[in-house]
C-alpha cells in the first residue's frame, strides 16, 4: 500500500513540472512575439510611422500667357541672286564672303570698255545727225519766206521739211542709243538691291560671265527684319482669326531646338488662306527685329504664338501634379505637417507651370517632390528645396 501511494506521489509531482514548463514556454513565446512586434528603435514598427522627408513649393499667383505652338523655320523676307545683266569680264568682287551689306552697296564690275566704246560712237552719232538736223532747219526757214513770194516750187518746201522730220528722228534715235548704252555701263557695276548678308561667292573675278548664267554671282539674304513660318492646328483658326479680326498684334516668340532657349520675339504678320488637308493644319507668318541675328535663314524653330493672358492665376509646379484614376490631384502640406490629397482642375501650362483654376488657393504649399511615397495622411518633413 506505501509503495502505491509513493508512485502516485511521483506522477503527481512529474505532472506539475510538466505544466509549468509548458507554461513557461507559452510566456516566453508570447513576449517574445510582443518584443518583435512592439515599435522599438531601428524595427519595421518604426519605419511605419516615421515621417517621410519630401520637397514643397507654394502656390503661386501670377500672370499666365495662352500660348499656342508650333513647328517653324525662318525665312528671309527677301533673297536676292545676283546676275550679270551684260555679257563681259568680272573684272573685280568687292565683298567678303558672309560680309554684312547696304542696299546699293558696290558687289562686283564687269569690263565696262567695250560699253564705253559704244557710247562714244552713239555720242558722235548724236553729234553728227545734230548738225544736219540745224542745217536742215535752217534751209527750211529758208525755203519758207521764198515759197510765200512764190520764188521756189511748193513741193521743194515740202521736201525739205520731211528732210527736217527724218533729221529729227534720227537724232531721237541716236538719244535712245545713248541712253542704252549708258544702261550697258550701269549694268557693268553690280549693286545689292537690298541690305542683308552675302553668301559663298560662285564665280572668281576672271571669268566671263553672261546674263544668261544660272548660278549667278553671289546671293544676298536680308536677316534685318525676318520672318518664321510656322504651323498650327486647324481647331485653333477661329481663336486666332478672332483676335486678328479685333485689332490685336499679336506677339510671336522663338524658340531653339530643344525649347531651352528664346531666340527673338517678333509679331504675327498674317495667316494662310487654307489648310493643309495632309497634316490638318495652316501657316503663319511672323516676322521679327532680328537686331542681334540671332536667327538664320532656314533654321528650325518653335513657335509660340501668344493669343491671350490670364491675370492673377494660381499656379504650381508641374512636378506637383499627380494623376490618377480620380484626375488630377496634389499632396497639400498642412500645418500638422501631414498631406492630403487634394483633387485640383488644371488650366494650361507655362513652363514648369501650370494654372489650377479650382480645387487650391495661393499660398498654400504642395509637394513636389517625394509624392510617389506618401498616402493621404502621412506625416512629412518639408526639406529645403535645392538652390533656394
Amino acid at each position: 500500500m506505501s509503495e502505491t501511494r509513493h508512485g502516485r506521489v511521483k506522477w503527481a509531482a512529474l505532472l506539475v513540472v510538466a505544466l509549468l514548463a509548458v507554461g513557461g514556454y507559452g510566456l516566453f513565446v508570447r513576449t517574445s512575439r510582443a518584443d518583435r512586434s512592439s515599435p522599438g528603435p531601428g524595427g519595421p514598427g518604426a519605419a511605419a510611422v516615421r515621417p517621410v522627408p519630401v520637397v514643397a513649393a507654394p502656390a503661386r499667383v501670377r500672370d499666365v500667357g495662352v500660348y499656342i505652338t508650333g513647328l517653324g523655320s525662318v525665312t528671309p523676307l527677301n533673297t536676292v541672286t545676283l546676275r550679270t545683266r551684260v555679257d563681259g569680264q568680272l573684272m573685280s568682287v568687292r565683298f567678303q564672303e558672309g560680309q554684312l551689306v547696304n542696299k546699293g552697296d558696290l558687289l562686283a564690275e564687269i569690263d565696262p570698255r567695250p560699253f564705253q566704246a559704244q557710247l562714244t560712237q552713239f555720242e558722235g552719232q548724236l553729234a553728227r545727225d545734230q548738225a544736219l538736223l540745224d542745217n536742215a532747219r535752217v534751209d527750211l526757214e529758208r525755203y519758207q519766206g521764198l515759197a510765200a513770194k512764190d520764188a521756189i516750187p511748193r513741193q521743194q518746201l515740202d521736201t525739205q521739211q520731211s528732210l527736217v522730220h527724218q533729221l529729227e528722228g534720227a537724232v531721237t534715235n541716236d538719244k535712245g542709243l545713248i541712253d542704252g548704252a549708258r544702261v550697258m555701263l550701269d549694268y557693268c557695276r553690280i549693286t545689292s538691291p537690298i541690305g542683308g548678308r552675302v553668301g559663298l561667292r560662285l564665280v572668281d573675278p576672271g571669268n566671263i560671265v553672261h546674263a544668261t548664267d544660272v548660278n549667278g554671282i553671289v546671293v544676298v539674304t536680308q536677316l534685318q527684319p525676318i520672318a518664321v513660318v510656322f504651323t498650327i492646328p486647324e481647331d485653333n483658326i477661329p481663336a486666332v482669326l478672332a483676335r486678328l479680326g479685333h485689332g490685336a498684334s499679336l506677339q510671336v516668340e522663338a524658340y531653339d531646338r530643344e525649347q531651352q532657349r528664346k531666340l527673338s520675339t517678333g509679331s504675327l504678320l498674317t495667316i494662310d488662306n487654307q489648310v493643309d488637308p495632309t497634316t490638318g493644319t495652316v501657316k503663319l507668318k511672323a516676322t521679327f527685329p532680328n537686331t542681334d541675328n540671332r536667327l538664320f535663314s532656314s533654321q528650325f524653330v518653335n513657335a509660340r504664338l501668344l493669343l491671350d493672358v490670364q491675370r492673377h492665376a494660381t499656379v504650381v509646379p508641374a512636378a506637383a501634379i499627380q494623376r490618377g484614376a480620380q484626375g488630377s490631384l496634389v499632396y497639400v502640406v498642412k500645418a500638422d505637417q501631414t498631406v492630403t490629397a487634394r483633387k485640383v482642375t488644371l488650366g494650361v501650362a507655362d513652363g514648369d507651370d501650370v494654372t489650377v483654376t479650382a480645387g487650391l488657393a495661393a499660398g498654400e504649399q504642395v509637394v513636389v517632390d517625394g509624392a510617389d511615397r506618401l498616402r493621404d495622411g502621412a506625416a512629412v518633413t518639408v526639406q529645403p528645396r535645392s538652390g533656394a
